[in-house]
């Protein structure tokens, strides 16, 4: 063990490792009940079946990155990308649940293609900066939104289009049970602060299962809340595999390649738009988000090497491509590197020996299943709310007093919420950065590729939307 983790080189121990391997686990257990039950909206695949295929891919990924790059970093279904994936792609473009596994797939396969070939780099590179920083916050609001949907607060107004849901439970207009979920949600969001604030590690799956705990307890004071609930409840963990195995594994291979449906309806051209505007999207936003946490987390953990660049980051990127082509077979969305992972870092993980530790964990949260479908949905959107809030840390980097930044950044983090889709919020930031350049005399510096993708996208928009 020490000859392969470098141990005592890396000035930690086994017990040190372990500690921070669940510590990491305890950050990011969330992802396992947010995705499930956000997959589970499309009708088409249950809460289990996702709740396995995500602990499975963060099982699978986790320890790829521990083994390959000897680094104490975790992975699962990013947040963001799940939501682009149900939202975006399935709600929005109008794709299955299989054919939006397909582009997951094909994610993984061009981010391996790109990691082997040093590619990755120059795609990264024709980003613009504004936009690039720009990405997180704006996907941070978006997942707050979803949250804030999801809890029942922000509802749909026919005179604004949104508006906050009524609490003025005097006047008769909204009951009790009604505006129960919403503060649990609320409180839910406050608790998760308070703990964050104290410095308690996995405050957001705590604030997940307290919220969960509110949630029944006031349930009593609801009649009828608890009729006929011990029908729908069941503790044979081995359900949830049976599931995963019928709706989840291989659905990418079996149905996700049919794409007739999308065809008939938009024709062939705009297919082709599609298809590769969403899979670009995909590549760039999981790209991103894993270069900054990679570099996030092991500044954190003064684990840069003497350039100042992340220890064998080629072959961080390489798993975190492998476990997103993996994700897509057994049925979840891209697969990234949690930012959550700094939380083991700071508890001195800095070895491969964490992620193994984080992953060991994950295996037997499988078994778990049963307990984690019982979290309400009011419960889960805190977590989303909160994710979102800090998700917003990167809007610090940006000059607002540059127009040509500003400009860009504000409309990549303000489109992402107002058009419900990720992709738009990128493509609004990238050809405004490259109008602006043109009209203000710097078209010069406009990469060729950063036209390439301006251009499919606003392509998009005309062909497809």
């Amino acid at each position: 063990m020490e000859n392969f983790f470098h141990l005592k080189e890396r000035g930690t121990t086994v017990r040190t490792e372990i500690m921070a391997g669940f510590t990491t686990f305890m950050a990011m257990a969330y992802i396992l009940m947010v995705n499930a039950g956000m997959f589970s909206e499309l009708g088409t695949v249950s809460y289990n079946a996702v709740y396995i295929a995500t602990a499975i891919s963060a099982v699978f990924g986790t320890v790829l990155i521990g083994m390959l790059a000897n680094l104490p970093l975790a992975q699962a279904s990013g947040m963001g990308l799940n939501a682009y994936f149900v939202y975006t792609v399935c709600f929005g473009l109008g794709l299955s649940y299989a054919n939006a596994l397909v582009l997951v797939l094909i994610d993984g396969l061009v981010f391996i293609l790109l990691t082997v070939t040093g590619l990755r780099k120059k795609i990264f590179d024709a980003i613009p900066a504004p936009v690039r920083m720009a990405i997180p916050a704006g996907i941070g609001l978006f997942i707050a939104f979803l949250g804030l949907q999801n809890s029942g607060i922000v509802v749909n107004n026919e005179a604004t289009l949104v508006g906050m849901a009524s609490l003025n439970i005097y006047s008769g207009g909204v009951q009790w049970p009604t505006i129960m979920p919403m503060l649990v949600a609320f409180f839910a969001v406050l608790a998760i602060a308070a703990m964050s604030s104290r410095g308690v590690k996995g405050s957001i799956l705590y604030g997940i299962v307290g919220g969960a705990v509110g949630y029944y307890a006031l349930g009593f004071t609801i009649p009828g809340f608890y009729d006929g609930f011990a029908e729908k409840l069941s503790f044979n963990p081995f359900t949830a595999f049976g599931e995963f195995g019928t709706q989840a594994f291989g659905k990418v291979f079996t149905e996700g390649f049919n794409f007739t449906p999308f065809i008939e309806e938009h024709g062939m051209g705009a297919f082709v738009v599609m298809f590769i505007t969403t899979a670009l999207a995909f590549c760039m936003v999981d790209m991103f988000d894993t270069l900054g946490t990679l570099y996030g987390a092991c500044a954190r953990g003064n684990l840069l090497n003497e350039k100042g660049e992340v220890p064998n980051m080629d072959r961080a990127m390489l798993a975190d491509a492998v476990a997103t082509a993996a994700g897509a077979v057994c049925g979840t969305s891209t697969v990234t590197t949690f930012v959550e992972s700094s939380a083991g870092v700071g508890e001195g993980g800095r070895t491969g020996l964490t992620a193994l530790s984080t992953a060991f964990f994950f295996i037997v949260a499988m078994f778990l299943s049963p307990i984690a479908q019982l979290i309400p949905g009011c419960a889960t959107a805190a977590a989303l709310i909160y994710v979102g809030v800090l998700m917003m840390a990167c809007v610090k980097e940006i000059n607002w007093s540059s127009v040509e930044v500003a400009v860009p950044a504000f409309l990549t983090v303000a489109m992402m919420p107002f058009t419900y889709s990720i992709s738009f919020g990128i493509a609004f930031g990238l050809i405004s950065y490259t109008i602006i350049a043109v009209f203000s005399g710097k078209a010069k510096e406009v990469k060729p590729a950063t036209w390439i993708i301006g251009i499919l996208f606003a392509l998009t928009f005309f062909l497809t939307h």
